[in-house]
């Protein structure tokens, strides 16, 4: 199961980053760059080609909505990290961009790092694991409070806010977003044959309203700075607030993991880190944009 659960989570990572490409560039030229504002918002659903770049995105989440049934956050998020790669190479050659050898070397360091994670939590985590009522709800709580700093900054501060805020904001609510589905689609799974009615209302509520305000900081993302850049930020960011809550609150690891292991998870969170911050400053459109 686990193995189809890593297959599913690499097609996903294709269509997201197919799907990203095509979304950003549709989203840069209908703004210019500028804030995404609701007319602009109106007219990308005009779009072909962001059209065309969401259904991806749903093909690319509904197998990993599959992939989270199948195994546990701590496995399946980082493998999310081999869409930076395609969206680079897929982005550069569309603008007509050359890479520098910091952005190299930045996007080595996101995928090196999110493959060595996975690589090491294979062998930690729990093949079959339950999450709690109570650790679900702690979870729930901890997502109301992250989509209220997040809307509140978006309201507040939408012309102020750069890509990187943006990207930081669709990681953290996605992160969550990423664990809300994996309980649900448990809930889904129980073989109590209930389906639906397993499913608590506060968590497909916070559900939605998680997807929704990460969806608009990520179309924002796209209008103030390059599609491999977001792509970062979310198979980074993403993984590591999902694995956080997945490792913290609902308790995927073994009971005993060995010293070396852990400080080698937290190295290559470390190393996958450092990277999506140099790609946000080495990156060549957004050194053209400083300048």
């Amino acid at each position: 199961m686990t193995l189809l659960a890593i297959l599913l989570a690499l097609l996903g990572a294709a269509c997201l980053a197919l799907g990203a490409q095509r979304q950003g560039s549709a989203v840069r030229a209908n703004t210019g760059g500028l804030a995404l504002g609701s007319t602009a918002v109106l007219r990308l659903l005009r779009n072909p080609r962001w059209v065309l770049g969401l259904a991806l995105l749903v093909a690319g989440m509904g197998m990993n909505v599959v992939a989270l049934a199948m195994a546990t956050l701590t496995v399946v998020q980082p493998i999310g990290a081999i869409a930076l790669v395609i969206t680079t190479v897929i982005n550069s050659k569309d603008q007509g961009i050359r890479l520098n050898r910091p952005t190299v070397a930045a996007i080595t360091a996101c995928v090196t790092g999110s493959a060595l994670f996975v690589l090491l939590a294979v062998n930690v985590t729990r093949a079959e694991h339950r999450v709690g009522v109570n650790q679900e709800l702690s979870a729930v709580l901890l997502l109301t409070l992250a989509v209220v700093v997040f809307g509140f900054l978006g309201l507040t501060a939408r012309r102020r806010l750069n890509a990187f805020a943006y990207i930081l904001g669709a990681g953290v609510l996605f992160g969550f977003v990423a664990v809300l589905t994996k309980i649900v689609a448990t809930h889904l799974l129980d073989p109590n044959g209930r389906f639906l009615l397993n499913v608590p209302w506060y968590s497909v509520v916070a559900l939605v309203g998680a997807a929704l305000l990460g969806s608009w900081f990520v179309q924002s993302a796209y209008a103030t700075g390059p599609p491999d850049l977001v792509i970062a930020g979310l198979t980074v960011i993403d993984p590591i607030v999902g694995i956080a809550v997945g490792i913290t609150i609902l308790g995927e690891l073994k009971p005993e993991v060995p010293t070396v292991t852990a400080i080698g998870m937290a190295g290559a969170a470390l190393i996958a880190i450092v990277g999506v911050v140099a790609l946000s400053r080495h990156h060549p459109d957004v050194v053209r944009r400083r300048r």
